[in-house]
């Protein structure tokens, strides 16, 4: 017997099995039919092979099968082996999310029926060569030269109030909230939700700690796609828990520019080696998501207009995973 893994991905469960009695014929599952949470979703064999192998750890923490035993699971139905049903604890909307921005990054640079992608003008000159052309027989290999990369960054935030001593927020003697305090966690939840800047917290614990491997995390970051004030793609709470899942995707740049046709009608495409350069840094991360874990404590005022000043003490752990997808 063999299982074959997804990828070399030391953190990652998500695999294909084979069958475990020999007399059973496997098939593998082109469709699979996943219910987040009520909602349900309809998706390739080869869309969820694509996707991060972060996203997919938190889909499947236990473990995907994408191959069945016909002998023992088909009941002789036309679309049988075609979709097998997932029950899975994630945000729908979120998964939206991901999965319109891999749609629209795969549609671009691979074009669509009515439309070439950008893949065409560089593969042109990868493969057959230009006496004008950037692309050389040394970067014929580099993967970053025909898949669509894409830098995926998430955190998860895991917060703590502390309230004042003398104020209604407190819990019994069995460590139950009472009202009061359920409604300080609620409004400290929306405080951080709406605090959507992706590096603030980040900068703000280097100004603190003068950490120089956090500053040039944020510096590789902005120069291979991301903005100093960009914000989280997708951002919300977590349902019953003090949680906020927050997720950003862009396109890696890679120093690769597509420049307007010429009179001849031809698509003259260069390479900023430089910009290349820092991007090939980002391949230590292709199926290799890395985290970051740190604590972050702040004072907020929950007082609402017109009330006296209410300082409530906020711990946030957050941890970071950063990945690269190569669609």
């Amino acid at each position: 017997m063999a299982a074959v893994a997804l990828n070399n991905s030391p953190i990652t469960q998500v695999s294909q099995t084979a069958p475990v009695q020999a007399n059973l014929q496997p098939h593998l599952l082109t469709r699979l039919l996943l219910d987040l949470r009520g909602k349900r979703f309809s998706v390739d064999r080869e869309t969820i092979m694509n996707l991060p192998e972060s996203v997919l750890l938190c889909l499947f923490p236990n473990g995907l099968v994408l191959s069945r035993q016909s002998a023992a699971l088909s009941d002789g139905g036309d679309n049988d082996e075609y979709e097998e049903l997932y029950a899975v604890d994630f945000d729908p909307d979120c998964f939206s999310y991901v999965l319109a921005f891999f749609r629209n990054a795969s549609d671009t640079f691979y074009g669509t029926p009515n439309s070439p992608g950008l893949l065409a003008a560089q593969q042109q000159l990868v493969e057959g060569g230009s006496p004008s052309s950037d692309f050389g027989p040394a970067q014929s290999q580099n993967p970053l030269l025909t898949k669509q990369a894409i830098i995926v960054l998430r955190e998860e935030l895991e917060y703590f109030s502390i309230p004042p001593k003398e104020g209604p927020a407190a819990t019994n003697s069995n460590g139950i909230a009472n009202d009061a305090l359920l409604d300080l966690k609620r409004k400290c939840g929306e405080f951080l939700l709406h605090k959507r800047n992706i590096f603030t917290a980040l900068q703000r614990n280097i100004n603190k700690e003068n950490n120089v491997a956090e500053q040039h995390l944020i510096d590789m970051l902005c120069m291979s796609g991301f903005d100093r004030d960009d914000e989280w793609g997708y951002r919300a709470m977590e349902p019953s828990r003090c949680c906020i899942s927050s997720i950003a995707l862009v396109l890696l740049k890679t120093g690769i520019v597509h420049h307007p046709p010429g009179p001849t009608g031809e698509r003259q495409v260069t390479i900023d080696y430089n910009q290349m350069a820092t991007a090939q840094k980002l391949l230590l991360f292709w199926r290799k998501p890395a985290r970051k874990c740190w604590w972050d404590g702040i004072e907020v005022n929950l007082a609402e207009p017109g009330e006296p000043e209410k300082l409530v003490k906020l711990w946030a752990r957050r941890v970071w995973t950063l990945e690269l997808s190569l669609v």
